[in-house]
């Protein structure tokens, strides 16, 4: 296993280099061999998603986690070391009793809460760490009602840092058809014959008003990578099962099956708005797409973002992200101009749009109830109330 460098078609990855720090199935029995020799340790499902995502090249041009170095560095000015921008520190932290146990320059089996081997790390330095301050650097905020903010005040207190290796994929049902890594999907899009492609982030099922800017955005490219996110994500997301059952079901009715390719995220969301913004377009650049949709409140959770602050702080680092971003306006249904619009588009007053909330639409979906044909398609509404009658949350 090495670090790599792939033969790009339009657009080169983060930093020109494709990152490759998986094992070959030819190295795969020996690693795993020694990997049961070395001392271990217990990571998080949001730890191993990261090392995928390390090892894959999805984070590219990480190779591990982050020193203090480098980790200080993504805080302060969003630049790595090298001066490649970089948005949200990519950690792996560790309980204080258990990292007494770990010396550096030590080698460390990395296994996940099944049992199961997953990769290595080789342990170049430990650091202690202030969550207050990521906390705010990060997001922006240090309330606790932010997932992100929860999320990082229950984290253990030292972070690990060094290169890692990748010995087992994570296990991806029911997905696995689904899931490529940015090499593979670049070759896809090679096959496919795509020089531009745009790409849309989602952790949320697909309404009327997705469906619009992307079409809006297909009219310019070759095709579309509908990348949903799979990982961790809040309790009261829809599920990632019920949602790839809503996206299947939307392509086959409604997009051209030759320009639209779905392929699975398996991150954790960080809901880090604006932040979280600019680190989708660069893993989606290194999957390959030339283009990225940011819409409203990109990323966001509550209302700790303003509707187009992801868009504006993106629109500060566009040349350096080195991808075109396709900013668009909440887009909704107009009964008088029959069909969807943004405010550019339509001349009528707000009585005349049909946009609901999440937090709507969740309410009529617990009571067994479609949101209106202009927010959702049938199909999708439907799929999403059977995901909650699975649940147990219809009323």
């Amino acid at each position: 296993m090495k670090t790599e460098e792939i033969q790009t078609f339009s657009i080169a990855p983060h930093g020109g280099t494709l990152i490759n720090r998986e094992v070959s199935d030819l190295e795969k029995s020996q690693a795993l061999k020694k990997a049961e020799t070395l001392p271990s340790l217990t990571i998080s499902e949001w730890s191993i998603s990261d090392l995928e995502l390390i090892a894959n090249g999805g984070f590219s041009p990480l190779t591990g986690f982050m020193n203090q170095q480098e980790y200080r560095n993504v805080l302060d000015h969003m630049h790595l070391s090298n001066g490649l921008l970089w948005s949200i520190p990519i950690t792996l932290p560790v309980n204080r009793e258990k990292a007494i146990h770990f010396s550096t320059g030590e080698e460390i089996a990395l296994k996940g809460e099944d049992g199961k081997i997953y990769g290595t790390l080789l342990l170049e330095e430990k650091y202690y760490y202030d969550k207050l301050e990521e906390a705010k650097k990060v997001y922006g905020t240090i309330d606790q009602t932010h997932p992100g903010v929860q999320k990082i005040l229950e984290k253990e207190d030292i972070y690990f840092a060094g290169p890692i290796t990748m010995i087992e994929r994570p296990c991806h049902d029911p997905f696995t058809a689904f899931h490529k890594t940015p090499q593979e999907t670049r070759e896809m899009f090679q096959q496919l014959g795509w020089k531009t492609i745009v790409g849309f982030q989602t952790r949320n099922p697909v309404h009327r008003a997705h469906e619009y800017i992307q079409k809006i955005a297909m009219e310019n490219v070759d095709g579309l990578l509908l990348n949903p996110l799979v990982g961790e994500t809040k309790a009261d997301d829809v599920p990632a099962h019920v949602r790839m059952k809503s996206y299947q079901i939307l392509l086959e009715n409604y997009y051209p099956a030759d320009r639209v390719k779905l392929v699975i995220y398996p991150a954790a969301m960080r809901y880090a708005g604006p932040k979280e913004a600019i680190l989708h377009a660069l893993v989606r650049k290194n999957y390959g797409c030339t283009h990225f949709i940011i819409g409203r409140d990109h990323a966001g959770v509550g209302n700790f973002y303003g509707t187009y602050e992801a868009q504006e702080l993106v629109g500060k680092f566009e040349e350096e992200i080195g991808m075109t971003i396709l900013k668009f306006e909440h887009a909704f249904y107009c009964k008088r101009c029959e069909s969807m619009a943004t405010s550019k588009t339509c001349p009528h007053h707000q009585e005349s749009h049909i946009h609901l909330s999440g937090t709507k639409v969740r309410a009529l979906l617990r009571k067994g109830e479609k949101p209106p044909r202009e927010f959702s398609r049938p199909e999708v509404a439907q799929i999403l109330i059977d995901g909650l009658k699975e649940r147990g949350g219809i009323e």
